[in-house]
């Protein structure tokens, strides 16, 4: 025995002293709770839209400045769009922050619909709680590194207009990942799961029929009307649903029609999106939509032009990264409601109809697969830079939906702060493995050169426009 404990002491001297006083990065993100909760509802009250997010990128570039990170502002030709670095030396990982909102979602933090005079847009997608979950689990690592002394750089990469703006696109293409080695994000949702789910490609254009005005009813002869030109556009969109793959997406909304029933209007448009699990899909569909839009025009008389707005690349799975995320996940558990947050779930329950699942949902981990996510997202652009892994936590009521003023409402209360606590303790730990795992940092990379391809050459699906910080306007 004494020879046992001679032989650990000489052990746990051998031990550098920074390695023997490591931090719990757990323990490091619950000790910004106060913050990261400060934060996100701060973005959320702020609710600003694609590009536009003026107030939300200043608020996490000056937390991140008071912990010691270096800023990059304005990248990418994108005044909102930042990157916040701490460290040297070491892998480069990079944690993504979104923080813009969806137009026509207002709502309050009350579980039944309410929307906020003055509010035109609300946090439906979550991105309040992912950039206060983000900067969270970038502080966290950066405490890490400095306690460890361990080579190494976290970059918070903040990036803008998430929703059809592909902020992240522009920052691909700029080189802005060229020397990270790895990506970490997140994303808000009803249930928490770290599968390697990919997403579908797609591609959004903003459609201008122009015509011309006359009298509706004195002179309708002499009108060529745009909506006309936009409707038969529509129509002829329609009847390709039935003629797409089953994996397929198109949709559209008319963001302008005309004023007054009795003028023929001389200018509408309408904004289409299109969606494939492969961009060469995005782009063959792409290719009749065009049609359709030229064969709208010359049945109606008017003119027609479009500008591509968006377009992003699927998410490329990362396997090796995917199965660390999922085990992380699963060492931490799910979220557990108050007595006030079950009231406030049970309440809201009652608005999703069939879509409602127990409550229970939020305290569980989903299975590990591989699958197909129907949405879109840029940072499959990101993913096509560098291995990149993702985590989705139970931030919303089990049962809501995306994009609806249900996940509005959970977003600015304490069930999304709980989320976002739970992905910043994921993402925290994730950087660590990869920091202290070379053979992980091995097998990633190679996975990720095996799905990519070898001879892969990067294409965004928007082209070589500039960003169009004014899409929202």
């Amino acid at each position: 025995m004494k020879f046992l404990s001679a032989f650990a002491a000489v052990l746990l001297t051998a031990v550098p002293a920074a390695a023997q006083q490591a931090p719990d990065p757990v323990a490091l993100v619950e000790a910004q709770s106060s913050e990261t909760e400060r934060i996100a509802r701060q973005i959320w009250e702020w609710a600003e839209v694609g590009y536009q997010e003026s107030r939300s990128s200043a608020l996490l570039q000056s937390e991140l400045r008071r912990h010691g990170f270096t800023i990059r502002e304005g990248v990418a030709d994108i005044p909102t769009a930042f990157i916040g670095e701490y460290g040297e030396g070491g892998p480069v990982i990079a944690i993504l922050a979104e923080f813009d909102a969806l137009p026509g979602i207002s709502q309050s933090d009350a579980p039944t619909r309410d929307p906020v005079e003055g509010r035109p847009a609300g946090h439906a997608c979550g991105h309040n709680l992912f950039g206060a979950g983000s900067l969270a689990a970038a502080v966290a690592v950066r405490q890490w590194l400095e306690a460890t002394g361990t080579p190494g750089r976290i970059r918070l990469y903040g990036t803008p207009a998430e929703e059809g703006g592909s902020g992240k696109v522009y920052m691909v293409r700029a080189g802005l990942f060229d020397d990270v080695d790895f990506a970490l994000h997140w994303h808000a949702d009803d249930e928490n799961s770290a599968e390697a789910r990919t997403s579908l490609a797609n591609r959004s254009a903003k459609f201008r029929f122009t015509g011309v005005s006359a009298h509706a009813a004195g002179a309708p002869e002499q009108g060529r009307s745009a909506l006309d030109g936009v409707e038969a556009m529509n129509m002829m969109a329609n009847m390709m649903h039935e003629h797409i793959p089953q994996d397929a997406r198109m949709h559209y909304v008319i963001t302008e029609g005309g004023n007054a029933p009795n003028v023929v209007p001389d200018f509408a448009e309408v904004f289409y999106y299109v969606r494939h699990p492969d961009p060469a899909g995005v782009e063959a569909i792409w290719e009749r939509l065009e049609n359709a839009a030229r064969g709208a025009a010359m049945g109606t008389g008017t003119e027609v032009e479009w500008e591509v707005i968006h377009g992003n690349n699927p998410l490329l799975v990362n396997e090796p990264l995917a199965r660390m995320m999922d085990e992380q996940l699963r060492g931490l558990g799910g979220i557990n409601y108050t007595a006030e947050e079950t009231a406030f779930a049970e309440r809201l329950s009652e608005s999703l109809g069939d879509a409602a699942r127990p409550l229970s949902v939020a305290s569980e981990i989903q299975s590990y697969e591989r699958s197909l996510g129907y949405g879109s997202t840029d940072v499959g652009d990101v993913s096509y830079a560098t291995p990149t892994v993702g985590v989705r936590t139970a931030a919303w009521v089990p049962g809501t939906s995306a994009h609806s003023w249900q996940s509005t409402a959970a977003s600015g209360m304490s069930i999304g702060f709980k989320g976002a606590e739970l992905a910043a303790k994921a993402l925290a730990l994730a950087a660590v493995e990869l920091y202290t795992d070379p053979e992980l940092r091995e097998a990633a990379r190679a996975a990720f050169v095996e799905e990519r391809g070898e001879d892969y050459e990067y294409r965004s699906l928007l082209g070589d426009r500039d960003p169009p910080l004014d899409y929202r306007e």
